[in-house]
């Protein structure tokens, strides 16, 4: 393949899945948050691999931009790697949200590809089952509908599929800019209020 051609294919590609994207769907996810934000509770940031990695970038942006409590299950490599190691890796995070004693204030944010299945990230399964035991909200942000994120989720954006080989890359390019859109956002409305 050219490098031009793939270049070209890539950005229009993102462009059309811009296009395409649920904004209803964001504005919901945006008004959980607020009433998280408003009701004292914090949001617990799921997601392995490239979800892991946003989860913790964004964990620093709804911190610092957004002013809302915030942890990110995968960043204690510590207690992450002795979970995995003494109770298996599908504990990792239902266990520490028990330790951090989730509660309904609090929110579940999972950034994941295909949302958790039993066979496939039945880690993310056990926390938003968990999740829904104690009452906390769910949201997520994903590429596939069959996930247990996208079935249970109270507000699930799933990014447009436009090119099944690259599901994976566009769904995580839009975690991210989902992710500065939200915590953004929130700081407007928060400095309008203001006003």
């Amino acid at each position: 393949m050219k490098k031009k051609k793939y270049i070209n294919e890539y950005l229009k590609e993102t462009a059309n899945i811009a296009e395409k994207i649920d904004r209803e769907v964001i504005e919901k996810i945006l008004d959980i948050l607020l009433e998280v934000k408003k009701n004292g509770g914090r949001i617990f940031f799921l997601g392995v691999g490239g979800g892991a990695s946003t989860g913790s970038h964004a964990t620093n942006d709804f911190n610092k931009i957004a002013n809302i409590p915030t942890i990110c299950l995968s960043d204690n490599v510590g207690l992450l790697t002795a979970l995995a190691n003494d109770e298996g890796w599908e504990s990792i995070f239902k266990r520490q949200l028990e330790m951090h004693r989730l509660n309904s204030k609090d929110c579940l944010f999972i950034y994941s590809v295909g949302g958790g299945t039993e066979t496939t990230s039945k880690n993310l399964v056990l926390g938003i089952d968990y999740a829904k035991k104690i009452g906390a909200k769910i949201v997520g942000v994903v590429g596939k509908t069959t996930g247990a994120t996208a079935k249970n989720a109270n507000a699930c954006l799933i990014i447009p599929c436009v090119n099944e080989s690259r599901i994976t890359p566009h769904t995580e390019d839009f975690q991210m800019i989902i992710n500065h859109l939200l915590s953004n956002l929130i700081k407007e409305i928060e400095n309008h209020e203001r006003k």
